[in-house]
């Protein structure tokens, strides 16, 4: 079914929704509980970087991937160039673009800047289970990218 033919508003809260996991992915990777990402996907949910020949599939092996961070992880992301689009009632896909600034070792303070870990962006597809909104694929692709550096 095609956005045309569903209704405006609808459309308009579908990308809504979208757009908020997104960020909610992010904002749980560097200021939640990285384990808790697992609970914006699917059951089903598969997060995969095919350049790194990683695949995590299911919500309990996505929330202990997510989980095993390391304790002395410091990251931000930046996430930007958000573009969803509704391609049934319940189903979505979107690109967003990211630049993640990541350090091990972080015991506080400020640090000095240094350029970003990683570059690249997400190609994610979305699934309305029960009304809600979740993660059912996020692929990652890494044009620019680098290990994390220690403290």
């Amino acid at each position: 079914m095609s956005t045309r033919s569903t209704d405006p508003l609808e459309t308009l809260l579908a990308e809504r929704a979208c757009e908020r996991l997104i960020v909610d992915f992010l904002r749980r990777l560097d200021l939640g509980d990285p384990g808790s990402v697992a609970e914006l996907f699917t059951d089903d949910g598969v997060w995969e970087w095919p350049h790194g020949e990683r695949r995590v599939q299911g919500r309990e092996a996505l929330h202990e991937y997510f989980g095993s961070r390391p304790a002395d992880r410091l990251s931000r992301r930046m996430c930007s160039n958000v573009l969803v689009t509704v391609t049934s009632p319940d189903t979505a896909e979107a690109t967003s673009y990211f630049a993640t600034y990541r350090v091990d070792g972080y015991t506080g303070g400020m640090l000095p800047p240094m350029l970003p870990a990683n570059v690249g962006h997400y190609e994610d597809t979305f699934r309305r289970v029960d009304g809600r909104w979740l993660l059912a694929t996020r692929t990652t692709f890494l044009p620019f990218g680098g290990p994390t550096h220690r403290l």
